[in-house]
């Protein structure tokens, strides 16, 4: 624990360390620890008990057992409980934003946005659970009526990433009450403490025992495989890569479970000869290197017109010049360290590989020697055409900058990948922009803007980059039902 502020150790000494089943704190069921570490020093933050499957099958028993009383609670008792833990979260904005911090890396300044971020989930659907509604309505050849309704799907599964350890989960929770659905939620082993305090906030807030049961662990494929081939489960969520977004469809495939999967992405961004360089630097930095340059949403190609690539590459690395890459918690700290060493050394192997195939270090591409798990910003010019950091997500501060020479060849590399998730262009002419947001195979597209993601919106992509959508008015359907009820004349 050493090198930690006297703020960090009494907030770590807050948080709580066991499995969240049925209302209670409790060890796992043979005792066995997860040792949760700092990005920054490698050093432990906390032990935490380890879910088995004993735990994960005692988690959805507890779940199952809630979910009959949990969906006939008034929808403005939801919608309280929701508003309550919105305002608590956001009273406790510092503590979780050092927590995520911690954990997981990001600069504190980043961690304040997410909590800003991930409490809105929790404001927007405490508006929306009294807006669940269905319809009534006479058959059109006039001999009966027509009655639609919603329900909530039943007790869900939640798989959360590491990068965005408090959004991931209020995106898929907040819904999730608001529609009246019970949970089990399994936090990423590398960032489970935000998860397990958010938990202990939406006690607090009045949320009965059992609706959320919270089960961390290092085993996390032999803990959930048990849940979604169980009956009992009626619906699976989970945010991560498409490799394993492709097997957990295809096991949910048995129960015919009703599956939302937020997936791997491989954003491109597009400078036009006519964008303002500016706001289109501005957005590119926001766009690749916001948490760490760690998020689905990154731009994980930078497409710039041929006009323009020199001056837009050079007022890129200038500004990138100004970055401090430190511990999050340090003062002035634009980048962190990445989440693990997994992490940091696949990132090194794409830039090596990269610099082999001829592309150029225009700033950065090493690794950072000593203790945690840094990696310095760079930017990559002249990148080969298939070259394997175009076609993976790089998932740290790493732009490689191609060009083009018009706008069919923008957007003809900008499809061409097996993901959709989101894009990003820079360009001041309107029908152009239309034009990209009809053509650019993606769920969301950015324009003039490095930032797309609002708790009002909904969130999602086609392709191999998933299914479903979170937030926005879209976003509590993925919780529902619906049933068809069909009433005789009542004049007949």
């Amino acid at each position: 624990m050493g090198g930690q502020s006297d703020a960090e150790r009494e907030l770590l000494a807050r948080v709580p360390t066991g499995l969240l089943i049925a209302g209670e704190w409790r060890d796992s069921s043979t005792g066995r620890r997860l040792e949760v570490l700092d990005p920054s020093t490698e050093q432990v933050l906390l032990s935490i008990a380890d879910a088995t499957v004993d735990d994960g099958d005692a988690a959805l028993a507890a779940a199952h057992a809630a979910q009959r009383d949990w969906g006939r609670t008034a929808p403005r008792e939801r919608a309280e409980i929701l508003r309550r833990a919105f305002e608590a979260v956001t009273a406790r904005a510092d503590d979780f934003a050092l927590l995520m911090t911690l954990e997981m890396g990001k600069p504190l300044a980043e961690s304040r946005g997410e909590v800003a971020y991930g409490a809105e989930f929790l404001r927007w659907f405490s508006e929306e659970t009294a807006r669940i509604s269905g319809r009534f309505a006479t058959a059109p050849d006039g001999r009966s009526r027509l009655m639609v309704t919603k329900r909530p799907v039943g007790p869900s599964l939640f798989i959360t990433p590491w990068n965005f350890p408090l959004a991931m989960a209020t995106r898929k929770i907040a819904p999730a009450i608001a529609a009246g659905c019970t949970m089990v939620l399994k936090p990423a082993a590398q960032t489970p403490l935000t998860a397990l305090l958010f938990a202990q906030v939406l006690q607090e807030a009045g949320l009965p025992a059992g609706v959320l049961n919270v089960v961390p662990t290092s085993t996390a494929g032999a803990v959930t495989a048990p849940l979604i081939a169980d009956s009992r489960l009626r619906k699976l969520s989970f945010t991560g890569s498409t490799e394993v977004g492709r097997r957990l469809i295809a096991a949910a495939a048995d129960q015919v479970l009703r599956v939302s999967m937020e997936l791997g992405g491989n954003a491109p961004l597009l400078v036009f000869e006519d964008a303002d360089l500016d706001r289109a630097v501005e957005g590119a930095l926001l766009a690749k290197f916001r948490n760490n340059g760690e998020a689905c949403t990154a731009a994980n190609r930078i497409l710039v017109h041929e006009s323009v690539a020199p001056e837009f590459t050079a007022r890129l690395v200038e500004r990138m010049r100004e970055f401090t890459l430190a511990r999050g918690t340090e003062p002035g700290t634009r980048i962190g360290p990445l989440v693990d060493a997994a992490t940091r050394d696949k990132v090194a192997e794409l830039v090596a590989e990269a610099e082999a195939e001829g592309a150029a270090v225009a700033i950065g591409g090493r690794a950072r020697d000593g203790a945690g798990f840094y990696y310095e910003p760079t930017v990559l010019t002249g990148v080969p055409a298939g070259a394997r950091i175009l076609r993976e997500e790089i998932f740290g501060p790493v732009a490689p900058v191609q060009t083009f020479a018009d706008e069919a060849e923008a957007i003809a590399l900008a499809n061409d990948t097996e993901f959709g998730l989101v894009a990003y262009a820079f360009t001041r002419d309107l029908n152009r922009g239309l034009r990209l947001a009809e053509e650019l195979e993606v769920g969301m597209f950015g324009l003039n803007t490095g930032i797309v993601s609002n708790p009002a919106a909904p969130f999602g992509g086609v392709k191999q980059s998933g299914l479903g959508r979170e937030g926005g008015f879209e976003g509590i359907d993925e919780y529902l039902e619906t049933r068809y009820i069909g009433i005789a004349d009542p004049y007949a």
